[in-house]
């Protein structure tokens, strides 16, 4: 194998296994991190065939197939190829997206998986020719919970449940439902009410249905979206941007729009991060909710 051969293969998605001489770690994409029975037995069946027999599972929900020969590379693609998986994940470029289990967990406000698969056939596979500054990475969080990291990704998606209070309703009870409820103390009692404070509250949603007079009934769901976040060699979280959210359609542009920015204002080498600092957070979220830069589209990714 010549340099140039392992490079090639890595923007494959085959990463060099460095306890051997000739093997690589095929890296199956599972496009919102949920994959079905049957991918299961097909990655099952590629690894033992093309393989070692071992499968591991990365920190970006991927599924890789230990100790591929160079000379398996092409028969294993042609495998998973033919049902319905690909390899890949690597390079600078948008990378597959890391979702949180979100629709099925009891404290997800949004549809985590639904929304990923939509950004995977997006921007993963839609942007899978853009080369971009650096790598850029997405991720999607049902709540406030934030098990999947959000604000130390590129972009990073946070399901929110944001409360209206209703202080004419308020009836002072000894013991508030909606403060026991809050796990954030972002409700208080105060000379007989409850005070909520916007500042502290992280949209949780879990005071919902709790006022029993209805103090707390009135709740808008949507997106909370951070921006510039890494997780690396240096950590920086990410800056959410001042609005909320309310439909997936706004969620999706805000991402093409990032991306876009990325490519028109990134330096070679540098992360999104980087972009935004040397820029200021203020004039990118500006130049990225503006819409130029959609209208743009096909003028910034022929360059």
């Amino acid at each position: 194998m010549t340099n140039e051969d392992i490079l090639r293969v890595k923007g494959l998605g085959f990463l060099r296994d460095k306890r051997t001489e000739d093997c690589f770690n095929a890296r199956v994409i599972t496009r919102n991190g949920k994959i079905t029975a049957d991918e299961v037995i097909t990655i099952a069946e590629a690894s033992k065939r093309f393989g070692n027999g071992e499968v591991a599972m990365t920190s970006r929900l991927t599924m890789e197939i230990q100790c591929v020969p160079f000379d398996n590379i092409e028969p294993l693609c042609a495998f998973l190829n033919e049902r319905g998986l690909e390899t890949g994940g690597t390079g600078p470029k948008v990378r597959p997206v890391v979702s949180c289990k979100g629709t099925s967990c009891v404290f997800g406000l949004i549809d985590t998986f639904g929304l990923s698969e939509k950004i995977h056939y997006d921007f993963y596979k839609g942007y899978h020719n853009v080369k971009l500054p650096h790598k850029f990475k997405i991720a999607v969080g049902g709540c406030p919970n934030n098990c999947v990291k959000p604000d130390l990704n590129d972009i990073g998606i946070v399901g929110q449940c944001v409360p209206v209070y209703d202080t004419e309703k308020c009836k002072g009870c000894k013991k508030c439902a909606v403060v026991s409820a809050c796990p954030v103390n972002a409700v208080k009692l105060t000379d007989g009410k409850a005070e909520y404070s916007l500042t502290d509250c992280n949209n949780c949603g879990r005071c919902k249905g709790k006022c029993p007079f209805g103090a707390f009934s009135g709740y808008t769901q949507g997106y909370k979206v951070f921006i510039g976040g890494r997780w690396g060699k240096r950590v920086a979280r990410g800056i959410p941007l001042t609005k909320i959210f309310t439909s997936e359609e706004e969620v999706l542009t805000v991402i093409e729009s990032s991306i876009l920015f990325f490519k028109e204002y990134g330096l070679a080498g540098e992360r999104f991060n980087d972009t935004i600092v040397r820029m200021g957070f203020d004039e990118a979220e500006k130049i990225i909710l503006s819409g130029e830069l959609i209208k743009r589209k096909d003028e910034i990714l022929a360059k």
